[in-house]
């Protein structure tokens, strides 16, 4: 049921409080909306008897939120986050049917961002706006209509697309001697470099070459592209996916230094809510990545 809108207050008075939560002052916070500091204490003035409730303790020229002035400034703050937001992407869409997607910063440079530009060439109708997410969406709380999620589909609520496999490859500095034939076992030698989010990918890649790991230390690294550029310093081994090993090789930044790790059971997918239904610009986006995605089946 729809809230009758003379409950709405005026954008107006919703920033008046958001700037003064924010700022402390009313000074303060009618120098940041270039307002006259009567004009903001107005705002503020009809605020309260519009809503009936006691937002600021007064004390001389001072004010202090009340603590249910605090609460009520921390949802308008996120709904004027939401409208700027929107406002924004409008700006930038213009005319066009946009679609906002969130995307592992590695995998969106080196995987879907080629596949990103043809399909816009195919179809200049559509604005794609594109946030980095390294972890799950929750898009019950975040406004995006697609991501990329890593790892086994488990997700609850969400529709899914398998992108690419899981294809990490043993890469090193050149010049270390070692090359893609060198036996899995002659790396236990080497410093070996770790991704946190994946803390167990050299223990899985030596026990799928049936050689037993043992207790390995190294430095751990919160990106691929932070891991990557320790790898090109010589700090030690990696392993990376191959969409971004295959390129660091062919830069001549790295070698490969033994066979590429296979994990069937993880896997990049295309997620996005079943309720509502995807619309005719995601369901365009979802074919066309369908047609280009990797076999699930390494």
């Amino acid at each position: 049921m729809s809230i009758p809108r003379r409950f709405l207050p005026t954008i107006s008075s919703l920033r008046a409080l958001e700037a003064v939560d924010r700022l402390g002052s009313a000074v303060a916070a009618a120098q940041d909306l270039d307002l006259t500091h009567s004009a903001v204490s107005r705002q503020l003035k009809s605020l309260e008897e519009q809503l009936g409730v006691t937002l600021f303790l007064r004390a001389g020229k001072g004010l202090r939120l009340t603590t249910a002035g605090r609460s009520y400034a921390r949802s308008v703050r996120d709904c004027l986050d939401d409208l700027a937001q929107a406002s924004l992407q409008l700006r930038a869409a213009g005319e066009r049917n946009g679609l906002s997607l969130a995307i592992p910063l590695t995998f969106g440079l080196y995987w879907m961002a080629p596949r990103l530009q043809a399909f816009l060439c195919d179809h200049p109708q559509v604005h794609i706006n594109q946030a980095t997410r390294d972890g799950p969406v929750d898009f019950a709380t975040e406004k995006f209509d697609a991501a990329v999620h890593f790892g086994v589909p488990d997700w609850p609520g969400v529709d899914t697309l398998p992108l690419a496999r899981n294809r990490l490859v043993p890469v090193a500095r050149p010049g270390t001697g070692l090359g893609a034939e060198t036996p899995p076992r002659q790396l236990l030698e080497m410093p070996l470099l770790h991704l946190t989010s994946r803390p167990g990918a050299w223990e899985s890649w030596f026990l799928q070459h049936e050689v037993a790991p043992g207790h390995l230390r190294g430095a751990l690294f919160d990106q691929f592209m932070a891991l990557s550029e320790a790898v090109a310093a010589g700090r030690g081994a990696a392993l990376l996916p191959d969409f971004l090993a295959t390129r660091e090789i062919r830069a001549g930044r790295m070698c490969q230094i033994g066979p590429a790790f296979e994990d069937p059971g993880n896997f990049y997918h295309l997620v996005w809510p079943q309720d509502p239904a995807p619309g005719p610009e995601l369901e365009r986006l979802i074919a066309f990545l369908r047609s280009r995605a990797e076999d699930p089946q390494p």
